[in-house]
């Protein structure tokens, strides 16, 4: 097989002793996975953009600069950057880490047994660093050199025998950190479904990560980071849309349930739009009691409040409770303890909060209460959280939100500093 690049420059930063876990969306950033912009967008063309889910061809250079900036910014706050392809590369170096990934690559009903073969003796020669790339940016039927047969004389010569992830930019969908536990998410669709194999893979292999606890799966009914928020220590919200659904929803809630990490589950549904496609491109967090939030559906948006019968009560413990209908802002608030769920609006009006609202304004990631990384190019929506006391940290991002994400989005925290209780 022909080599398709070579991945980027950044060391990962995998002898620090950090503590790992995240309770909140808020609390003070100290460790993040992120992924930089690689070979693997360098495959999109007019023609296969749909499928592998992104609206326009990314300018690969300027998305590199632009995704070098955001990870500076992060490090000049002092939090610690690590890069999930270098972790994959680390994590290929473990035998049975190799034999996962190419079983996993591999054992589809598409390639046929005599080019599967081929690509399982062919991967195994790799190096780690070889075979990290093709998993990430994918092999084409005109790379593969041998193992000719009926698939490979019947497929067109660009069309891919292991489809590229130009999605693993966007690193919040498939793992998400909540108490201790990392859950592994299963993503909807076929484009991004492999995207996890690869981080359960770090996860459970990776020395940085030895000892960690996973939860949920791949496997499992579908659920996607983006539409997980941490509204406070033991509030979760879950939207159930286009991504998430609401089987994966329940599933998700007895996963957190049964390991204590949350006592309430907001399920909330959301409109099966590509422009709503997750929860955090409705509403995310930017202080403990503040949420920056897409007015045309605040007023609209309602939540279902789920809990757990108390065992000691007599409930059954495997029974989930669920609560008539509220606001969504009604039922975070009483979930979370507090009076107000504040509301900061994306936009001034309603054509500036829609167009605001596509190029991710509300998509922020917050690095400590009151501090939140956001797109530039948002001006309304940076004022308005200027406004309402937020420190806004402005990174470009015209090539980055191609694929429809934002600061939020291409963030995975790994780390951050408890909040205190109230």
């Amino acid at each position: 097989m022909a080599s398709t690049g070579a991945p980027g420059p950044s060391k990962t930063e995998t002898g620090s002793s950090t503590r790992l876990g995240v309770d909140s969306e808020v609390g003070t950033l100290e460790t993040v996975l992120l992924h930089r912009p690689g070979p693997e967008l360098k495959r999109l063309t007019p023609r296969n953009s749909d499928k592998l889910l992104f609206d326009a061809i990314p300018w690969v250079s300027r998305a590199q600069e632009e995704h070098d900036a955001f990870a500076e910014t992060l490090r000049g706050r002092g939090v610690e950057v690590l890069y999930l392809t270098e972790l994959l590369v680390e994590t290929l170096a473990d035998a049975e880490a190799r034999e996962r990934a190419i079983d996993g690559v591999t054992n589809t009903l598409h390639l046929g047994d005599t080019l599967a073969t081929y690509l399982r003796d062919s991967l195994h020669d790799r190096t780690p660093e070889e075979l990290a790339l093709f998993l990430t940016a994918g092999v084409r039927n005109d790379e593969v050199r041998g193992g000719h047969g009926l698939v490979t004389s019947l497929l067109a010569e660009d069309d891919f025998l292991i489809d590229p992830l130009p999605n693993l930019l966007f690193t919040r969908d498939s793992s998400v950190w909540i108490g201790d536990r990392v859950a592994i998410t299963s993503l909807a669709l076929p484009a991004r479904r492999r995207e996890t194999q690869l981080t359960e893979l770090i996860y459970t292999r990776h020395p940085r990560f030895a000892g960690t606890s996973t939860i949920h799966g791949w496997q499992h009914e579908t659920v996607e980071g983006g539409d997980v928020l941490l509204m406070s220590p033991g509030v979760v919200a879950v939207g159930v849309g286009e991504r998430t659904t609401p089987a994966g929803a329940e599933r998700f809630a007895r996963h957190l349930f049964a390991e204590g990490l949350a006592h309430t589950v907001l399920a909330v549904p959301i409109t099966q739009e590509r422009a709503t496609m997750h929860l955090d491109t409705v509403c995310t967090m930017v202080d403990v009691d503040k949420i920056v939030m897409y007015p045309n559906l605040a007023d609209s948006l309602q939540a279902y409040a789920v809990t757990r019968a108390e065992p000691g009560e007599g409930g059954d413990p495997d029974e989930l409770l669920v609560a008539p209908a509220e606001p969504f802002l009604v039922a975070a608030a009483k979930a979370m303890q507090i009076d107000t769920l504040h509301q900061i609006d994306t936009g001034l009006d309603p054509v500036t909060a829609e167009r605001e609202q596509w190029d991710d304004g509300n998509n922020t990631l917050a690095l400590a209460p009151r501090v939140a990384v956001a797109y530039e190019r948002n001006d309304q929506t940076n004022a308005r959280l200027e406004a309402a006391g937020i420190e806004v940290v402005r990174i470009a991002g015209s090539e980055l939100g191609s694929g429809r994400g934002g600061p939020r989005c291409m963030s995975c925290p790994v780390s951050r500093t408890p909040l205190p209780t109230m």
